[in-house]
């Protein structure tokens, strides 16, 4: 279960990235200020799932103490 779930947050991370740079690209020309706020709200979005992967994998630590 600890593996799944942190493979399923990585490739959540690695899918999301992905979107942004190629919305990035796409939105930059016409308006960048679209560009920019889409890779800002990934940015936040990816950092969100970062910290969560940290808090499962701590968690899972702890379960095995008890």
């Amino acid at each position: 279960m600890r593996r799944k779930t942190i493979w399923i947050l990585l490739i959540l991370i690695a899918l999301i990235t992905v979107a942004a740079v190629i919305a990035y690209f796409v939105y930059a020309p016409e308006k960048p200020w679209l560009a920019f706020y889409i890779a800002c709200c990934a940015g936040v979005l990816v950092v969100n799932l970062a910290g969560s992967i940290f808090l499962v994998n701590k968690n899972f630590k702890n379960k095995g103490r008890r």
